[in-house]
């Protein structure tokens, strides 16, 4: 965890523009950023990730109970962040690719 984001960005979807949502955010300072209506490209590095974990994750495991879903989601999101290679950022992994970032 690396703190409180600054902004936080959605498409909108009813439970991000649900009052209960919106109220949370703003309770807590942080901005809201909404992607224009149909436009699903613009959050695509998110979709593309939402892909990932369910093709590599998700459907090739039978979770049997929310605990272990949450528990095999932690495990695949540290393995995506801190062992799988990423094409998109010349085989590294997103990590080690913020650890440079932060150490310049």
């Amino acid at each position: 965890m690396h703190g409180k984001p600054e902004i936080f960005n959605t498409d909108q979807g009813s439970q991000y523009t649900s009052d209960l949502h919106t109220k949370e955010l703003l309770d807590n300072d942080i901005s809201i950023s909404m992607d224009g209506k149909g436009r699903a490209l613009d959050n695509i590095f998110v979709e593309r990730l939402w892909r990932s974990v369910k093709y590599e994750n998700v459907y090739l495991q039978a979770y049997d109970s929310p605990r272990s879903l949450r528990a095999g989601l932690r495990s695949y999101f540290e393995f995506y962040n801190q062992e799988r290679f990423h094409q998109g950022i010349n085989y590294n992994t997103p990590q080690s690719m913020y650890l440079q970032a932060d150490a310049a």
